[in-house]
């Protein structure tokens, strides 16, 4: 059974590699109309190339690009304003950027490597929570996907600030799972 997704309206972050990616090359290959988020505007048009080929061959999917790093709060805030603007709704939503930072003693850690962590990881993925919930709930379908770790169980060693992050995100994740039931 193939998944259809047509009509359906997707954001995806951290999509100009890895698992964003693929995940939004997926999205689009079922026919998803995928808002494709990240700092590399050269890995988005990468993406981009790749959905259009898609749909050329089979019609399915199409992209928009929105070239913006996590640690812009306010931009964050813009894409659901955007997004209701434009589509009046959201029907998924991939929360997948983030950054590892170091691996490095706890006590080494610098300051501004542990507050950007936190920042992309937890203070960005609420933020776009709190900016997309709304539209998420006026589909009739609305789905969220929010990316952890194992290491959000683990405490290896010179892990901490990664760990951390993700600990932080699931428990944050399971509080709005119980929100929205």
């Amino acid at each position: 059974m193939t998944l259809d997704l047509s009509g359906r309206l997707a954001v995806v972050t951290g999509a100009s590699r890895g698992i964003g990616y693929f995940m939004a090359k997926e999205l689009a290959a079922a026919g998803a109309h995928v808002i494709a988020v990240a700092r590399t505007v050269g890995g988005l048009e990468e993406l981009d190339d790749q959905i259009k080929a898609e749909h050329d061959r089979t019609g399915k999917g199409e992209a928009t690009l929105v070239p913006l790093d996590l640690a812009d709060m306010a931009g964050i805030d813009r894409l659901g304003g955007a997004i209701h603007e434009r589509w009046g709704k959201l029907d998924i939503l991939v929360a997948n950027a983030a950054v590892l930072g170091v691996i490095s003693p706890i006590g080494h850690v610098e300051a501004k490597t542990f507050e950007k962590v936190i920042t992309i990881n937890v203070t960005s993925t609420w933020r776009l929570i709190r900016s997309v919930d709304p539209l998420l709930r006026l589909s009739d379908a609305g789905r969220a996907i929010i990316m952890s770790s194992n290491a959000a169980h683990s405490a290896r060693a010179f892990w901490a600030p990664y760990a951390a992050s993700k600990a932080a995100v699931e428990t944050m994740m399971r509080s709005w799972a119980h929100e929205t039931q």
